[in-house]
């Protein structure tokens, strides 16, 4: 038995998408979860107790958050493809395992699988560049291919992709990752899929409606570090949260971003983005906390304890305090209410 894990964004969505334009695999069981749901290795190593070992695809999760469970299937005598940018501590030397982990600040999973397949497709890595907020890298990628208008398309469908990737629970998105993978299958041109896609124009109305209702709220917080923004504690937030903070990294290129949206249970959930022009640190800030986990340019915390917000605060000014002393000096702010 075959399964085809994979984060629930548009990285983890488009790269699992390049692989099986290349090399279909239609009898593998799709594994997959909403975009913070990573461990998702446990679900696998339930199914493969009394099965037969097969062959196991893990696309844009965390090596170092599932290290344990792959450890597991790879004893069970699974073969292992993985292939990621995120944190991965010590890579396991195993001859069932293949690994293609790279955690540069300008890579997501799509580039590489862009690069295992010789730009075989690359529109649609473009768009998954452009999901993970990496436009300088989506741009390099697609010089001399594409258009000022086609990139704009394929922009959005990164984009569009991601946004459908966000919420504490299923019912948050607009599609299940399953669903939403098993929508762009039939396209080979990332830019048939702009045009023809029903559920594209499905993500394109949710997606105007949330983003209008966030920028009615501004940063509760600003300083020389940063500005961190809370949203409240409704699916609409919740959807747009990567999207949102995206873009306001993008409005802000000098700045770190946070946002806070409260959980059912009265946790928090956290997002945060370095600053584009010093794309680290947003891994080493989430890692200090329970939950929380990512890469150096983008990173969050499932569900923080409301009592430890204050020192979480405090972590995120001290990481992206600027380097410049006298911009550290003189831009300091207080708290805004």
């Amino acid at each position: 038995m075959d399964f085809d894990v994979f984060n629930g964004d548009a990285d983890g969505i488009i790269a699992l998408h390049q692989l099986r334009l290349a090399e279909p695999r239609p009898g593998a069981r799709l594994i997959s979860g909403v975009k913070r749901d990573i461990d998702l290795l446990k679900r696998v190593v339930g199914q493969v107790v009394d099965q037969p070992a097969g062959r196991v695809t893990v696309l844009d999760i965390s090596l170092d958050r599932n290290r344990a469970e792959l450890l597991n299937l790879l004893e069970a005598g699974c073969t292992v493809f993985y292939a990621d940018h995120h944190f991965s501590g010590d890579i396991p030397d195993h001859p069932g395992l293949e690994a293609h982990i790279d955690p540069g600040s300008d890579v997501c999973t799509g580039l590489i699988v862009d690069r295992l397949l010789n730009g075989a497709f690359r529109g649609w890595a473009v768009a998954a560049a452009f999901g993970d907020n990496l436009h300088e890298a989506a741009g390099r990628a697609a010089a001399g291919l594409f258009g000022e208008a086609e990139l704009a398309c394929l922009r959005e469908v990164g984009e569009l992709l991601n946004y459908n990737g966000y919420g504490a629970a299923m019912e948050d998105l607009f599609f299940p990752p399953q669903e939403m993978y098993r929508a762009i299958m039939p396209f080979r041109d990332p830019l048939e899929f702009h045009a023809r896609s029903p559920a594209l124009a499905v993500l394109r109305r949710g997606f105007h409606d949330d983003m209008a209702r966030a920028a009615a709220h501004p940063p509760i917080r600003e300083t020389a570090a940063g500005r961190v923004f809370m949203l409240p504690a409704e699916s609409w937030a919740r959807r747009v949260a990567g999207v949102f903070s995206n873009d306001m990294a993008r409005q802000r290129p000098d700045l770190a971003h946070g946002l806070i949206i409260p959980n059912k249970d009265g946790t928090l959930l956290i997002s945060v983005r370095a600053p584009l022009r010093r794309k680290e640190g947003a891994d080493r800030l989430c890692r200090l906390f329970p939950s929380g986990g990512g890469r150096a340019a983008a990173a969050g915390i499932n569900q923080l304890p409301p009592g430890l917000l204050d020192e979480f605060l405090d972590c995120f000014e001290e990481i992206f305090q600027p380097e410049d002393p006298e911009t550290r000096k003189d831009g300091m702010m207080a708290y805004r209410h």
